[in-house]
């Protein structure tokens, strides 16, 4: 460790005395204070004794010499004075000058890396914006690109279908047979694009029917009723399930058995009917039931437990009206749909037909961000905090009679025979 500089002594005259100080400061000290210089004699002997009878003499009559002179050495003290400010100034002109330049060094430095950074950042930004533009342009072209084939090949199929009618229909037909027969393919298309827009995509639908795995494998044949574009059915083929389906739309059949699906044109019940006793696994009908009558429904739930084995699966599906935005607003949107099923009364008809045990399975929840927002307790202070907690329990009761679920499905399981 180095030790501290020590401090620096007074100017005092015998600075000036022999070889003069080059301190400019001592010199200051001199002039300002006026400090008169000693009368020093440096002789011996004779010639010693008369320089200090001469010194004596001069301080004899220093006062009278300095009193005519007094405005010369007044001017002379301030010419010196001048010359000192100067020379200081010179002293200290370097290093501040040096420390200036350092900091206009410094400034233009940090100016130059700060326009070096904009630059490179504004050189950068055209080609992030192009690459991101490119790539979300590309992928609109893509998605354009597989809406058109999509609708190229809907366009050449609906041609075809169109031909194929015309050319059914003869010169001895009747106006009205030509007419049923292209108002059926234009319900088919208007169906297609309502399940596509409302009820969700084939991915969407195909996600969804993973619930019912578990109830289904393991078992005989399986019967989809309303197979419509076959999401259950494929899911079922993927898990090495046995299984077949049934639609009226022969646009929905065509549709499955282009994606070698096993499905047939016909009635639910005439299915049923056909089906022998015993002899399914399982029977499943997922948003059908809510197309028909109160009473249909019930012979549905009936003819289904005849046709399952002991151990057999009845599974349907349908919206859940125990939500009020499903009952009062979505559930309309399908203009075919004729009244919710309430899950208690499907509940009686499965066990009033003889399935045990019973068990409804609820679906599809709403996001949390279309629910009734809660108020968060943690900051509040503590003297509201039992008035917002009550006020959050409101909030789950209207939350749960408003939304809740979106679906629901009742699963009802046909019991083993007696020994």
């Amino acid at each position: 460790m180095s030790s501290p500089e020590s401090p620096k002594p007074d100017p005092s005259i015998e600075d000036f005395v022999g070889e003069p100080t080059r301190d400019l400061s001592a010199w200051r000290w001199l002039w300002e204070g006026n400090h008169a210089f000693p009368v020093v004699s440096r002789r011996t002997g004779l010639a010693g004794r008369a320089e200090r009878l001469l010194k004596r003499l001069a301080r004899f009559f220093r006062p009278a010499v300095s009193l005519p002179q007094h405005d010369l050495w007044v001017r002379q003290q301030t010419f010196n004075l001048i010359v000192l400010e100067n020379l200081e100034f010179l002293q200290r002109a370097p290093s501040d000058f040096i420390r200036d330049l350092r900091q206009v060094r410094d400034d233009l430095v940090r100016d130059v890396q700060n326009n070096h950074r904009r630059i490179t950042y504004l050189e950068a930004f055209p080609r992030e914006v192009l690459t991101d533009f490119n790539q979300h342009t590309d992928a609109l072209y893509a998605l354009m690109d597989q809406r058109l084939d999509r609708q190229r090949r809907e366009s050449k199929h609906y041609w075809s279908r169109l031909g194929s009618l015309l050319a059914r229909v003869s010169d001895s037909e009747t106006e009205p047979v030509s007419r049923a027969a292209l108002e059926e393919v234009w319900k088919d298309q208007s169906y297609l694009e309502l399940e596509d827009r409302f009820r969700g995509t084939r991915e969407e639908i195909s996600t969804r029917a993973q619930a019912y795995l578990g109830y289904l494998e393991g078992k005989g044949p399986i019967l989809d009723l309303g197979c419509g574009r076959g999401e259950m059915l494929t899911v079922l083929k993927e898990h090495g399930i046995a299984a077949r389906g049934t639609d009226q739309s022969e646009e929905m059949v065509a549709h499955c058995r282009g994606l070698e699906l096993a499905a047939d044109r016909g009635d639910l019940f005439g299915a049923l009917e056909e089906a022998s006793e015993g002899s399914l696994g399982g029977v499943l009908s997922l948003h059908v039931i809510e197309h028909l009558a109160p009473t249909d429904v019930d012979r549905l739930v009936r003819l289904a437990w005849r046709v399952l084995e002991p151990g057999g699966t009845l599974i349907l599906e349908t919206p859940n009206p125990l939500s009020l935005v499903v009952a009062a607003r979505n559930f309309w949107l399908d203009p075919t749909h004729r009244r919710p099923v309430h899950p208690a009364t499907l509940m009686l008809q499965f066990e009033q037909a003889g399935f045990d045990p019973v068990e409804r399975l609820d679906l599809r929840p709403f996001e949390a961000e279309d629910r009734l927002p809660e108020i968060d307790l943690f900051d509040l202070p503590d003297e509201i905090k039992p008035v917002a907690d009550h006020v959050n329990r409101l909030r789950d009761r209207l939350d749960e009679l408003l939304y809740g679920f979106q679906d629901y499905a009742m699963i009802g399981t046909k019991p083993l025979a007696a020994d």
